[in-house]
């Protein structure tokens, strides 16, 4: 299990390593793996889906670390607090840090990183915006399929919440996770702005 926890990764560059940690949640969507180091967050992958195709009910809200090193790296930490309030507080999320990111697709000056800082800054929680007016707001009104490609190569989701990216129609298209997750995230975030508004 240990060499699983702490791994040495060494970059496309060759300029440096990180020794790379991993951390296990259980959540309300079932377990989520976050990667990283001391610099930053590598990735968030969803590992076991635990909602059904028709689920978009509010599944249990507990989240916690069910596997990961005794000592973990601060972005590590920062990531966990940020996902679990998510989950089960989410209005604590605009308190929290943010965790630094730590993946080459932020590293590079690219149209991708453009949207997929343009979504974390712009697109709150509890809204939807389309695949076309995330790419008006990321200064490309013609590239909405090239939004869906940044979609896709999101490392970190539900930090950059490319869940919240949906059709022009309305539909909410795909999603890494599958689009039974997609529709939950929504409808939770839906539900829990709802709850503030009261």
């Amino acid at each position: 299990m240990a060499s699983r926890l702490h791994q040495k990764v060494a970059l496309k560059d060759g300029k440096t390593q990180c020794k790379k940690m991993h951390v296990m949640l259980n959540s309300p969507v079932g377990r989520i793996e976050i990667s990283g180091c001391g610099t930053g967050v590598h990735e968030i992958q969803f590992k076991e889906n635990a909602l059904s195709r028709n689920s978009t009910k509010e599944a249990s809200v507990t989240c916690e670390v069910c596997e990961g090193p005794e000592e973990m790296t601060e972005p590590l930490k920062q990531c966990t607090a940020w996902l679990q309030a998510y989950f089960c507080e989410p209005w604590m999320t605009e308190k929290l840090p943010m965790p630094p990111f730590h993946h080459p697709v932020f590293e590079q000056d690219s149209f991708t990183r453009q949207v997929l800082r343009t979504l974390l800054r712009d697109v709150k929680f509890g809204e939807a915006v389309s695949y076309k007016q995330l790419a008006d707001l990321a200064g490309n009104s013609k590239a909405a399929r090239a939004v869906g490609g940044a979609m896709r190569s999101n490392p970190v989701p539900i930090i950059i919440p490319c869940h919240r990216v949906i059709c022009s129609s309305g539909q909410t298209g795909n999603y890494g996770g599958g689009t039974h997750l997609k529709e939950w995230l929504l409808s939770h975030e839906k539900l829990q702005k709802e709850k503030l508004a009261y």
